[in-house]
């Protein structure tokens, strides 16, 4: 069949190589001459840690197995399986992980509760206090800023793969797309990966979509002149990820509450190593719409300081600050809103923070409900 991808960011990447894999031809529009939404303005983490048991869990660690397969194809995605470490400092933030990984669901994240020195072993460059860390074997990263030109370049090599940049989308009908210049694209089947871009021709075509968006801060560094072997998360993420949750969680709030900073932003520590050497550091989260134009830096020195206590040292200068927006289910345990719009167009949105960890799983999903693949080929 004869596809039509609307959408540049890693969602829509992810439908064009499936899409590719089982045999069709792929037309992919993008309204920028490059994606610049949440799929570039992240960690670039496959992110198995904190994933609620059930149905995300599972589609994450099919993700992570997919995102594997395809760094073997694609080796400049700059694939890494580094895992993580969640830093735990306190009695009551050791109680939660112990809690943790009691459940049935810990072998399959490859989650271990270890010593302060087991940590080191495997992240020498964690130098300031610790009494244990939560090792996740499953997480992994990726270079998000050059992950979607990685792969567009491989399907290329399909000679069955178009892509379009600088094309804005105006107008789709059932069996083709109107993109600003005024050329129709014939298709079989349509899948709009809009991302955040929730007006315009998706409210038109979805005027009451259950999906809100979401702002982020973040942050690079220069180079850090030694390795950062793992990803590194520190406990406000156990309170932001589903997994965590429970008595001993509810403890740690009473005896410990987040930090007025952190709370007011909605904050926790993500901290990954580029494959320059380079840091990315984040994340706030906003909900509350208009959102600022400008970034605040009070979570900067937030998350300065919460870096230094935990490499034991003065972080790198910073050499980037930005804000991001991505696209959130409203009923937040939603992995991702997908909806058939009319017969052969297909929305895909709201994926949240678990966009660029499960976008492979999420487009071999659609794959099989627009019957362009059968479950398991």
């Amino acid at each position: 069949m004869r596809v039509v991808i609307v959408g540049g960011g890693v969602l829509g990447t992810m439908h064009a190589w499936r899409a590719l894999e089982n045999g069709h031809e792929v037309v992919h529009l993008e309204r920028e001459p490059e994606a610049r939404g949440a799929s570039v303005r992240n960690f670039g983490l496959v992110w198995i840690s904190g994933r609620a048991a059930g149905e995300e869990l599972d589609l994450a660690l099919r993700a992570r197995r997919a995102w594997g397969h395809l760094a073997t194809e694609v080796p400049a995605l700059g694939f890494r399986a580094n895992g993580s470490l969640t830093v735990l400092r306190s009695a009551a933030e050791l109680a939660v992980a112990e809690e943790m990984v009691e459940r049935p669901e810990t072998a399959e994240r490859g989650t271990k509760l270890l010593t302060a020195d087991e940590a080191r072993m495997l992240n020498p460059a964690l130098h300031g206090e610790m009494r244990a860390a939560l090792w996740c074997e499953q997480d992994a990263a990726v270079e998000p800023r050059t992950a979607q030109p990685a792969i567009r370049a491989h399907l290329a090599a399909t000679g069955r793969y178009t892509w379009l940049p600088g094309r804005e989308v105006r107008e789709v009908a059932e069996t083709s797309v109107r993109d600003d210049s005024g050329t129709r694209h014939d298709a079989d089947v349509v899948v709009l990966c809009t991302g955040a871009a929730l007006g315009g021709l998706v409210r038109e075509l979805r005027p009451e979509l259950p999906v809100r968006r979401v702002r982020l801060q973040m942050m690079q560094t220069e180079p850090l002149d030694e390795a950062l072997p793992t990803s590194v998360a520190d406990a406000d993420s156990l309170r932001y990820y589903p997994a965590y949750r429970g008595a001993a969680l509810d403890e740690l709030n009473r005896l410990e509450p987040q930090s007025p900073m952190a709370a007011d932003n909605g904050m926790q520590l993500l901290m990954v190593q580029r494959a320059d050497g380079s840091l990315t550091i984040g994340d706030t989260h906003g909900y509350a719409e208009p959102f600022p134009f400008d970034v605040h830096e009070g979570p900067y020195d937030h998350l300065r300081r919460r870096v230094e206590e935990l490499l034991g040292r003065s972080l790198p200068p910073v050499t980037r600050r930005w804000a991001g927006v991505y696209a959130q289910c409203a009923e937040t345990s939603r992995v991702v809103h997908r909806e058939q719009l009319r017969s052969g167009v297909w929305l895909v949105t709201g994926p949240g923070g678990r966009g660029m960890t499960g976008s492979p799983a999420i487009a071999e999903d659609t794959m099989i409900e627009a019957g362009l693949c059968e479950a398991g080929s």
